[in-house]
């Protein structure tokens, strides 16, 4: 498998989680260990796999590795993009036994979470192979882990929409309502833009085909989404717009029937259950 993503793992982004969750978790001390295992002791862990899936996270989980014991000594068999099945290892560590167990929850919360979102996220743009569709997350993130939660899903394969409310203007069945219709939403927003010098692209939700011929009207903007569409509904909406502006669909959309929206023609797919539904990797981290 060959995706092109980045390694986050160091950002300070990333590192303000990992401590913050570390507190978290720590407060005045694992106690359990304190208690129980002598501080100079070491020993050897091993994170296994039990699902098959896509793994993310191994290269997060080295950086809470190392922050616990910077000496700790670390032999990675697996990669994150790779596809993982039950009984391989991801990595083996030689370590002090206080800070592995320190870092046991964290790391497995994390990469089983992130695990889950590629793994998801890869058999979406399995189904669509072949089409010229491009699946697509949404905001329904957990907060705080936006970061990772939308790398997990360029790990999978997959493409990231907005990162927040900043980087795209997106109007929605709300903002369109409050604002008295498609049209004066519109062209608020392209008056908005005007006035203070942004460059943002332009996306507008459509509840129906007549959406659709509102919003053509206020050409030229980046993407109509389609919302709660059927398959042959979006069809007929893909071919109204004739490639005027971008399309995306939304809403009610599963991988039991991703396949019918895909080959509707739309430009996009985006899917909120990537990341607010999603079913975790099962992973062990085992102290030989």
């Amino acid at each position: 498998m060959s995706v092109a993503f980045q390694d986050i793992s160091q950002t300070p982004e990333v590192m303000a989680i990992i401590v913050a969750a570390l507190k978290e978790d720590l407060g005045d001390g694992d106690h359990s260990s304190l208690s129980s295992i002598a501080p100079d002791r070491t020993t050897t862990a091993k994170l296994l796999f039990k699902d098959h899936g896509i793994v993310a996270g191994l290269s997060i989980a080295y950086q809470i590795l190392k922050l616990n014991d910077p000496h700790c000594q670390i032999s990675i068999f697996k990669q994150d993009g790779e596809e993982v099945k039950p009984g391989e290892i991801g990595f083996e560590v030689i370590g002090n036994a206080q800070a592995l167990l320190k870092s046991e929850r964290l790391l497995l919360n994390i990469m089983q979470r992130l695990s889950g979102i590629a793994t998801t996220t890869h058999e979406a743009v399995k189904i669509v192979e072949g089409t010229k569709c491009t699946i697509l997350d949404t905001r329904k993130t957990t907060p705080n882990l936006r970061i990772m939660e939308k790398w997990a899903v360029l790990v999978g394969g997959g493409s990231n929409h907005r990162f927040g409310l900043y980087d795209m203007i997106m109007l929605k069945d709300n903002h369109i309502d409050v604002a008295g219709g498609i049209r004066p939403a519109i062209q608020n927003a392209k008056a908005y833009l005007q006035t203070k010098g942004l460059s943002l692209g332009i996306e507008v939700e459509a509840r129906s085909i007549e959406d659709v011929q509102l919003a053509l009207m206020e050409l030229p903007i980046q993407r109509i989404m389609l919302d709660n569409f059927s398959p042959e509904l979006c069809k007929t909406a893909v071919a109204l717009i004739a490639n005027r502006c971008e399309t995306e669909a939304s809403g009610g959309i599963t991988l039991e029937n991703l396949s019918a929206y895909a080959e509707a023609g739309v430009d996009f797919i985006s899917l909120g259950m990537l990341t607010h539904s999603v079913k975790s990797l099962d992973i062990s981290f085992k102290i030989k």
